[in-house]
């Protein structure tokens, strides 16, 4: 890992100590994460309510410059390749009204997922349905699965390749950790690829 990555995660724990717990599955996320872009892959989002607006911001932090500059010519900034499924509003309410609403994000899972992609599955409890099924089409087509969720996991974590079991049980709190933890992830990615 390069020093400033490290300097990085290090700053996560420092700011946010509870996460020390969960500091292995951080790193293990952040490998994941690194080995899916380094082998020119691309990652997904997924979630419901708050986590739906957090998949959005991830995207923002990734697609452009984030702590740095990434300047590669005139106003253009390299790119970590990564799609919002929730983006996706008139594909969302025809798989809804014409498949059923927890088939929004598998569809787009099957559409876009290549073997060595990242699924970052997103879901406070570990059991939304909608969640859960598109993890489960991203590892039957060869990809790879992150799990951001609450203390127990709930089932996502039993179809996770990778699970970061934040340490709180309350929704809010559960969302209040998430952020820090995936600025860390895309600090550390971007450190990686962009220095």
């Amino acid at each position: 890992m390069r020093e400033r990555t490290e300097q990085l995660y290090n700053n996560l724990i420092i700011d946010y100590p509870a996460l020390e717990c969960v500091g292995a599955d951080i790193l293990r996320a952040y490998e994941m994460l690194r080995d899916c872009y380094a082998g020119k892959n691309k990652v997904l989002i997924c979630g419901n309510g708050g986590s739906a607006a957090d998949c959005e911001h991830i995207v923002g932090e990734l697609m452009k410059g984030f702590t740095l500059a990434r300047e590669i010519d005139g106003e253009l900034q390299g790119a970590l390749r990564a799609i919002s499924l929730v983006s996706q509003t008139a594909l969302i309410s025809a798989i809804a009204n014409d498949t059923g609403a927890d088939m929004i994000y598998a569809q787009q899972v099957y559409g876009y997922m290549d073997k060595g992609d990242v699924l970052i599955a997103l879901s406070t409890s570990g059991n939304a349905k909608n969640i859960l099924k598109a993890a489960e089409t991203a590892l039957m087509l060869g990809g790879r699965v992150l799990a951001v969720t609450g203390r127990n996991g709930g089932l996502l974590k039993q179809v996770s390749t990778c699970a970061v079991c934040l340490p709180v049980d309350q929704t809010y709190k559960i969302q209040e950790y998430t952020l820090p933890v995936y600025h860390a992830l895309c600090a550390m990615l971007e450190s990686e690829f962009f220095i």
